[in-house]
């Protein structure tokens, strides 16, 4: 199986379980961002193009069961998902805490993305301060979950970023 396949039905499992088993997992009344964690992990370790398709379809699978305008957590995993890929071209090494960092930092980002844009399409709920605070309860459930999102990703595509350089090729 390609590692295209199999990001794919990791992008897949993840949407399933974002869908089906976080709702019931609620910490301080908020689910994480299953897909937004899949984007920042695949924009980290393979770039920002890899991030942002991966972004895009992870969002696009999650997009179809939510009410809110059709496209719109494609659209904003899609700018996350490719700003880390962006942003990671220039780290020399990873410490052990960046994929948790990264979590909260993507979580936030992307849920303050999420509201602009919301914003913009006209979309009443996501307006007021009540937003940005389930949003950064989200980036700190984000935040928990991203090691573990990190490690499975890497696992699927056969990469290991224990030791990366500056002189390391993709």
């Amino acid at each position: 199986m390609t590692r295209a396949a199999r990001l794919g039905a990791l992008i897949a499992l993840i949407v399933v379980i974002q869908v089906a088993v976080f709702p019931h997992l609620r910490l301080f009344g908020v689910v994480p961002d299953l897909g937004l964690l899949v984007a920042l992990a695949v924009g980290y370790q393979e770039g920002p193009e890899a991030g942002a398709i991966a972004g895009f379809v992870a969002g696009f699978g999650f997009d179809l069961f939510l009410e809110t305008p059709f496209g719109l957590d494609a659209l904003t995993y899609a700018i996350v998902g490719y700003s880390i890929g962006v942003l990671e071209s220039g780290l020399f090494r990873s410490p052990r805490w960046l994929p948790s960092f990264l979590g909260a930092v993507g979580g936030l980002a992307g849920g303050l993305l999420f509201i602009g844009l919301g914003v913009l399409v006209g979309v009443d709920a996501v307006k007021g301060t009540h937003g940005v605070v389930t949003i950064s309860y989200a980036a700190v459930y984000d935040a928990l979950l991203a090691p573990f999102v990190f490690f499975l990703v890497r696992r699927v595509l056969g990469t290991d970023d224990r030791v990366r350089d500056a002189w390391s090729t993709r």
